[in-house]
């Protein structure tokens, strides 16, 4: 038995029981354990993680801890430069796809309201969602912690709001995902992506209240369904230009 001393930073600590928060800590390891397995152990996905120091080295999720050794995790930085120290993934996050877990239709609706490529059905297995997000290299959105502890998951996001809308907001700062913004330009149920459509195409089959009042309309070729700018897509628009405005939302606005 070896004894490593841990200390979390920022974001990470919401996963740590109040007495571990922001403070250094001992714990009492294995031998041969892995600086992946105890921050696991300790209850953080290793999908939250950026990077580790070790007595002030940078080391990757395989380093086998010592006696005696100083441990400090560090979450995803948006400003620090850290391409010096040692990758922890074989991919860049910057690859922006999604696949979302059972719970969080909401969010993937809204995901795909903005133009973010975001798989989701509510009958996922997580193994599903584990081989889906490594073979297509997607990050994983969940509230289940124990899913993004999943080998085959590089990357995912904790996600800690309750509320699809503010999920939403949570997602677009974390991952600086504002000046990303592509709205509208995917199907909201199936994901495939939308064309524009002349009305006099379809306007048989739209409702006689929406024939006469909009003339702006587009298409998914994937499932048929129309879409036009109603009051549902007049909300949508309010919801992106105010997560814009405000830079999305904090973890702690739920």
């Amino acid at each position: 038995m070896v004894t490593a001393t841990f200390c979390f930073h920022e974001e990470l600590n919401d996963f740590l029981p109040s007495e571990r928060r922001g403070r250094e800590f001992p714990i009492p390891c294995a031998r041969n354990a892995t600086t992946k397995h105890m921050i696991e152990a300790l209850g953080v996905p290793h999908t939250e993680v950026e990077l580790i120091l070790v007595n002030g080295q940078s080391v990757g999720f395989d380093h086998l801890l010592r006696d005696g050794d100083r441990v400090a995790v560090y979450p995803r930085f948006e400003s620090l430069d850290i391409k010096p120290l040692q990758r922890l993934r074989e991919w860049p996050l910057r690859l922006i796809h999604f696949v979302a877990d059972s719970h969080l239709g909401g969010l993937a609706r809204l995901l795909r309201m903005a133009g973010f490529d975001t798989l989701y059905r509510n009958d996922y297995r997580d193994s599903e969602i584990a081989e889906i997000a490594g073979r297509e290299r997607r990050i994983v959105l969940t509230r289940d912690r124990d899913l993004l502890k999943q080998r085959d998951i590089s990357h995912g996001c904790y996600v800690h709001a309750l509320k699809p809308a503010r999920q939403f907001g949570e997602i677009v700062a974390r991952l600086d995902l504002a000046r990303s913004f592509r709205p509208f330009t995917l199907c909201l149920e199936c994901n495939a992506p939308v064309r524009a459509i002349e009305k006099q195409s379809i306007f048989r089959e739209l409702p006689p209240s929406v024939n006469v009042r909009h003339e702006h309309f587009t298409i998914c070729d994937l499932c048929g369904r129309v879409f036009w700018e109603g009051s549902h897509w007049q909300r949508m628009r309010q919801l992106l230009e105010t997560t814009i405005a405000q830079g999305g939302m904090s973890s702690d606005d739920r």
